[in-house]
């Protein structure tokens, strides 16, 4: 047996509140089963804080795998647990953006979420962190913290990517730019910027943002879009989804394993699509700190 295959034996936890969760639950169960894994429970959570402490409890069970079922923010909440566990952390994306899947090399599909489960190999990642806050794909300053804040679930739930994008449009009207400080190995940084992604992985909003971003470099990348201009903003979005060489003209980056952030005036920070911190904050990176289920075939930012 390959050091890196994948266990047989697996919890299901699925946040049926998640944009597709409650409609996939027996259908994942089903594809699940079916490709060879044996569920040794499987928890449809209709109440989202419950999710977390279901979670704890399958880890001090040792479970050998656990599957999370939803979106970013399912994610979010439930991936710190994993650190000092050999659980594997296993994903099916039911989310709106599902930006880690993304980075993962999974996508959105449950079916290939499934194939990858069964299939796919065991990688171990590093975990961004905000002031001790876990993260496995990305934080972010600026607009989408506002988005994130505001938005209507129904929204968010009905129209997925293109309901964050309507709603970006309104919200934008009482954005302002922010002077932004950053500290790193000494060196500080000063300038103005309209959104900083703060990334271990590649995808944000479920958009590949950060291309150098690696979920194994030992390092955390810290994006910022420079300027003051929301017109900027919306350019630098629409050249780095089409991938237009320019695209790096409207970003400025900074890598390292500790940087202090701060912003006047102050900036609030959603963690994989959730509210959780308020600037200044230090960023710091858990070196391969987790297991993960990853596709054996694609070749992704986690090598």
């Amino acid at each position: 047996m390959n050091n890196d295959t994948l266990p047989k034996q697996a919890v299901l936890i699925v946040n049926a509140m998640s944009r597709s969760g409650g409609d996939v639950f027996e259908e994942a169960k089903r594809l699940l089963e079916e490709s060879g894994i044996e569920l040794l429970a499987a928890h449809a959570i209709t109440e989202p804080e419950k999710m977390q402490p279901t979670v704890v409890d399958a880890l001090e069970a040792k479970a050998p795998m656990i599957i999370v079922g939803g979106g970013d923010g399912s994610l979010s909440k439930t991936i710190d647990d994993f650190l000092g566990h050999d659980t594997v952390f296993a994903l099916l994306p039911l989310g709106t953006a599902n930006s880690f899947s993304k980075t993962l090399g999974i996508g959105t599909d449950l079916k290939a979420a499934v194939e990858t489960i069964a299939t796919g190999r065991k990688l171990r990642i590093d975990l961004g962190a905000v002031d001790g806050d876990y993260f496995a794909n990305a934080a972010a300053m600026g607009l989408s913290p506002m988005i994130a804040e505001t938005v209507p679930h129904n929204l968010k739930r009905t129209l997925g990517i293109l309901g964050y994008m309507i709603w970006a449009i309104r919200v934008a009207f009482n954005f302002r730019p922010f002077r932004l400080r950053i500290t790193e190995g000494g060196k500080v940084h000063k300038i103005w910027a309209t959104e900083v992604r703060i990334a271990n992985g590649t995808h944000h909003g479920g958009v590949e943002l950060v291309e150098s971003a690696d979920l194994q470099s030992g390092e955390i990348v810290v994006q910022a879009v420079t300027g003051k201009s929301l017109l900027h903003l919306g350019w630098s979005w629409f050249a780095t989804l089409f991938k237009l060489r320019s695209r790096n003209q409207t970003v400025t980056e900074y890598r390292g394993r500790e940087l202090r952030i701060e912003a006047r005036p102050k900036q609030k920070v959603s963690i994989d699509g959730e509210l959780s911190a308020e600037t200044p904050v230090t960023v710091t990176v858990a070196r391969a700190a987790v297991w993960v289920a990853a596709p054996r075939a694609v070749q992704t930012a986690a090598g």
